[in-house]
């Protein structure tokens, strides 16, 4: 019984820890690079942009004919990888301002 839990721990604790999977499938390159790959191969263009933090920003690439787009995260030292790619994107119109509201 002891053998089957100790080898159920070093079974568990082995897998544990292990990288994360995303972390080898990221595509990084130089943002023009991706910029201009993206528009080319699939018609996506800059739709929205935040910053994550000071040194990184999410920027979201979309094709308004296809539904296309693709979730990048850029770093200040001008490499760009890409978080995400999917279908179907839509662009919801800006909610009215709530009555009283700062504007």
């Amino acid at each position: 019984m002891y053998k089957r839990i100790l080898t159920a721990a070093l079974l568990f604790g082995m897998a544990c820890t292990g990288p994360p999977v995303f972390a080898q499938a990221l595509a990084c390159a130089p943002r023009a690079a991706l910029a201009s790959q993206l528009e080319a191969a699939y018609g996506e263009t800059l739709s929205a942009r935040g910053l994550q933090n000071p040194n990184a920003l999410i920027e979201v690439f979309a094709s308004a004919e296809s539904g296309s787009f693709t979730v990048l995260i850029s770093r200040a030292d001008g490499m760009s990888c890409i978080l995400s790619t999917g279908t179907h994107w839509m662009v919801e119109p800006p909610a009215p301002p709530k009555e009283g509201a700062a504007s």
